[in-house]
């Protein structure tokens, strides 16, 4: 019988992302020992975060102010509550808002900033709400070196710890089962996957810090929301692929509760990874906002007209209630220049390398490279100097005739009769919202000012299919304040804890039916932190 290895801590947390790493680096100023394993090789250490755009919703910060922005927690709390359709059966999810609207300032932000991470000094407006208010003010915080500068800098702070002797770290270790003894779970076990020996990993508390379920296409389509028809064909993965959701089904078989993964925060832009770094791969464009969001025959969505920045769920929603369930942005060079924009660190050089001049000139002059860069290497984007050689290409793309030229060059031809009477005269709701983005500095400068996308100075004419794309599961494993694990009774199930994603961000669901946005790495921290403090302070009750 081959050999197994064992590892022994205060603490075992299984998954270093943003969360798992908070939560070691946590435990650590508490002298505890650590043991942070990833079924991930060292160089990818930091999960999604790595890659990610990095924004949080924050409030009552310096930057808020230096906005002139007046917010308060009531507000925040009543955006959140109303947005997220939470009702008052969603006992801990409610808890875990209400603790983020009254903390997120302390415990978040002050935390942050004390690790040497700074924010852009803009602050952004996201989520307004389309029917229902969402965020009634900005608060959307973007970090000044993205993602990538807040995990370079905890991995730094945690690996350099005063009490980095503490920690264990192992990677390429893949955890398939929790083990109890008597009640309480005390155990994971699972295989190294690069030699296929066995581990097992024991401490007083077992932290899940794995993710979410978007890594897993199979899970996401079993847990499609039931008021959507079947789901697409095709979906891009824009999270980490690890996160497969199989530590959920093993929390379950323990006697912890899974709950809402119905509530997936998938976004509409979907588009092929130029390089991708698995099957799959996708990336998320940031939602143009003078772009026409037309459906699979070229023919403009509505009658309510697809903007972003007012509610994701709504847009992703639309677009899957269309016979075939993939959309067509339709603008030109001038408005791709200006608003294109790609979620995530790769695609934001400037302010992932904290790059001040080569920000301001994407600014004011585009980010043209990336421009000419998806035109050439992704097959998504599709370019033309006229509606009948744009529909060729979008009908050769997808092997089909379903774009009908004359009705694709009818919906663009409304639109911009819209524009030529001026503004006086909009009544298209686009057009209204445009200028609504117009009057907010933060929006303005990546605004088009009512752009015609028949307008002979700016073309070519662009083209770009967009499939739906997985993001964040807004269910998960139900905790309380304590980021521990409840069972059917809303009793902690022993010893064993979930953090961040793993936990639909806190209480298996504080977003509810939709985010406010920029609640994702806030929350790991957040849920991660109360974890160390509950399994800090029960070691010393019962030392």
């Amino acid at each position: 019988m081959p050999s197994e290895k064992k590892y022994r801590a205060d603490a075992v947390i299984i998954g270093g992302g943003i969360a798992g790493i908070t939560t070691a680096l946590e435990l650590l100023e508490h002298k505890k020992r650590v043991i942070l394993m990833d079924r991930d090789s060292r160089e990818n250490f930091g999960g999604q975060a790595i890659t990610a755009f990095g924004g949080m919703l924050l409030i009552n910060t310096p930057e808020q102010k230096r906005c002139k922005i007046a917010d308060s927690e009531d507000l925040f709390l009543s955006d959140w509550l109303r947005y997220s359709e939470l009702s008052e059966s969603d006992v801990f999810p409610r808890k875990w808002a209400e603790l983020y609207c009254h903390t997120c300032r302390s415990d978040i932000y002050g935390w942050i900033r004390e690790k040497g991470v700074k924010f852009l000094p803009q602050v952004v407006w996201v989520e307004r709400g389309l029917y229902a208010p969402g965020n009634t003010l900005p608060r959307y915080h973007v970090i000044w070196g993205t993602g990538y500068e807040l995990t370079r800098k905890l991995i730094d702070r945690l690996t350099h710890h005063p009490n980095e002797d503490k920690l264990q770290l192992h990677f390429g270790h893949y955890v398939r089962h929790f083990n109890k003894s008597g009640s309480r779970i005390n155990e994971c076990s699972g295989v190294i996957e690069a030699t296929g020996e066995r581990f097992s990993a024991s401490g007083d508390a077992i932290v899940i810090a794995t993710g979410g379920i978007g890594g897993d296409l199979e899970r996401i389509r079993k847990n499609w929301p039931p008021e959507l028809s079947e789901p697409p064909e095709r979906i891009f993965i824009g999270t980490h692929p690890y996160c497969n959701g199989e530590l959920h089904d093993q929390t379950m078989e323990v006697g912890g509760v899974v709950a809402n993964l119905q509530h997936l925060w998938n976004y509409p832009g979907g588009v092929t990874h130029p390089n991708p770094r698995f099957e799959g791969h996708g990336l998320s464009l940031i939602p143009f906002r003078s772009a026409l969001w037309m459906d699979y025959q070229g023919r403009r969505i509505g009658p309510q007209p697809l903007v972003g920045y007012y509610d994701n769920r709504f847009l992703w929603h639309q677009v899957c209630k269309q016979q075939k369930k993939y959309s067509w942005l339709i603008l030109n060079r001038k408005i791709a220049l200006k608003e294109l924009a790609i979620s995530g660190a790769e695609h934001n050089p400037a302010i992932r390398d904290k790059d001040i001049p080569g920000l301001i000139k994407a600014i004011v002059f585009g980010q043209k490279d990336l421009l000419d860069e998806m035109i050439s290497d992704c097959p998504d984007f599709l370019t033309a100097n006229s509606v009948e050689e744009l529909a060729a290409k979008m009908n050769e793309l997808t092997g089909s005739e379903d774009v009908d030229p004359g009705t694709l060059c009818r919906d663009i031809a409304e639109y911009d009769a819209q524009i030529d009477r001026g503004p006086a005269f909009y009544a298209d709701d686009q057009l209204r919202r445009i200028a609504q983005f117009r009057n907010f500095r933060g929006d303005k400068i990546r605004t088009c000012k009512f752009s015609k996308i028949m307008d002979p100075k700016s073309l070519p004419l662009i083209a770009i299919r967009a499939h739906i794309l997985t993001r964040k599961s807004l269910g998960g494993i139900q905790t309380d304040l304590e980021s521990r694990v409840v069972d059917v009774q809303g009793e902690p199930v022993p010893g064993l804890y979930a953090v961040g994603e793993a936990a639909g961000f806190g209480g298996g669901g504080s977003n509810g039916r939709r985010s406010l946005e920029g609640l994702f790495i806030s929350n790991c921290i957040l849920t991660s932190r109360m974890a160390a403090r509950s399994i800090a302070g029960a070691r010393t009750q019962n030392s």
